[in-house]
């Protein structure tokens, strides 16, 4: 399964976290070091807050955005 760290942006929703995960790519051409960010919908059954770094691993779609879940609060 997948596992990714990043940090939460949102967590307004009842069971649901908004995490935003940067990663860096190379550009083709110009070798330089480019910064993309996603932004991920994760069941927050742990209570993580606002600003606190999390990895989170692929689960089953729970709904329509939904099919991450939170399973380390990391700071």
């Amino acid at each position: 399964m997948k596992a990714v760290t990043g940090k939460i942006i949102s967590d307004k929703m009842a069971k649901t976290a908004v995490v935003e995960v940067t990663r860096f790519i190379v550009h083709p051409i110009y070798q330089k070091r480019m910064r993309r960010t996603s932004k991920f919908h994760a069941v927050n059954e742990m209570g993580a807050k606002i600003g606190q770094m999390v990895e989170m691993t692929e689960i089953r779609p729970i709904s329509k955005l939904t099919n991450w879940k939170i399973t380390k609060i990391i700071k």
